[in-house]
């Protein structure tokens, strides 16, 4: 082999090399669809702060605890809540054994895609299509049902799936959270049986760490068979004030971090983050979602009808709570 063969291979070999580093450097770099704002390095610099012994910020494993909302936070949650488009669609399911409903409120709007007077008639309604939709069957039953749905429905705007309008630079923040020994808890509004379906194959959060809101149940035998029926009365709403009820119920653990992205999540954020004695001294990070990309996503705030953000958004600045603009820190929005 001459000389100049020996020089090409040397050179491709050290190309190869570099190119391996390189793309292993990307490959370990922390939140890559995050923009390197400084949005990112808060988060980098508080996990580091948090984690590193010896230190008078450390924080140990069993109190790194981080709770997150779903709707709006870890998933879209525009034009309605997700499990509300689940439960209207169950309706139109169901109404073939219902002939009535064609001529009764909440189900005569619901069947004829009138969501306007559906929300005319208030809670009142809404809870209606929830017992319908979401009680008298077992809590496998309901499973089954909703993984169904899921398995098959698509965004009305998007036409994706409702699965595959997850948030990327979330889930790799809960990954990165997880692989600095955090331990995260889903907290939403959403229904907890309902969320527990997909919450750990799409998040990596099992049923036991997601707190939700609740109805209530209870056991019977079935043909022999041990059975928890859902029942429509409900134990906890898990929104707004809820959230630091349904943390204290669930978790037992003041969080470390806690992340929502509207009025919705005041409460869990100052349940969080405002130190209650003068011994409270844990550093405690909140984190805001604020839907700012109309071009890739939604943008919405103050006036929306759903996931509004004022009066936590008026909030942040004085309790220092971080707000991520979708627009300017996430390079990408759907995996």
């Amino acid at each position: 082999m001459n000389a100049s063969v020996i020089a090409r291979l040397a050179h491709l070999t050290f190309s190869l090399f570099i190119a391996t580093i390189s793309y292993q450097a990307v490959a370990e770099e922390p939140l890559p669809s995050w923009n390197n704002t400084a949005a990112k390095k808060t988060i980098l610099d508080y996990v580091e702060k948090v984690t590193t012994p010896g230190t008078d910020s450390f924080v140990p494993a069993e109190e790194r605890i981080v709770t997150t909302d779903n709707d709006g936070t870890l998933w879209a949650e525009q034009p309605v809540y997700f499990q509300l488009l689940f439960a209207l669609d169950r309706i139109k399911t169901l109404a073939a054994d219902h002939p009535q409903w064609q001529d009764t409120e909440p189900y005569k709007s619901v069947l004829a895609g009138d969501l306007k007077q559906l929300a005319a008639g208030g809670m009142e309604g809404v809870a209606k299509i929830i017992a319908e939709t979401h009680t008298g069957m077992s809590q496998e039953e309901f499973a089954a049902i909703v993984s169904e749905w899921l398995a098959t429905a698509k965004h009305p705007a998007t036409g994706k799936a409702y699965t595959a309008m997850v948030y990327q630079p979330m889930l790799e923040l809960m990954d990165y959270f997880r692989a600095n020994d955090f331990k995260v808890f889903i907290v939403s509004g959403g229904g907890i049986d309902f969320l527990r379906v997909f919450a750990e194959e799409l998040y990596g959060v099992p049923p036991e760490q997601v707190v939700g809101s609740t109805l209530e149940a209870k056991f019977e035998m079935q043909n022999g068979v041990p059975t928890v029926i859902k029942q429509p009365e409900i134990s906890l709403v898990d929104d707004k004030a809820g959230k630091p009820v349904g943390i204290s119920r669930h978790i037992g653990r003041r969080p470390l971090v806690a992340m929502g992205n509207s009025d919705g999540d005041l409460q869990m954020l100052q349940y969080t983050t405002i130190a209650r004695n003068k011994e409270d001294t844990l550093p405690r990070l909140g984190i805001i979602i604020h839907h700012t990309d109309a071009k890739r996503e939604y943008a919405y705030d103050r006036n929306s009808h759903i996931g509004q953000l004022d009066k936590a958004l008026d909030e942040a600045p004085q309790r220092g709570w971080l707000v991520i603009d979708m627009k300017d820190d996430w390079q990408q929005i759907y995996p």
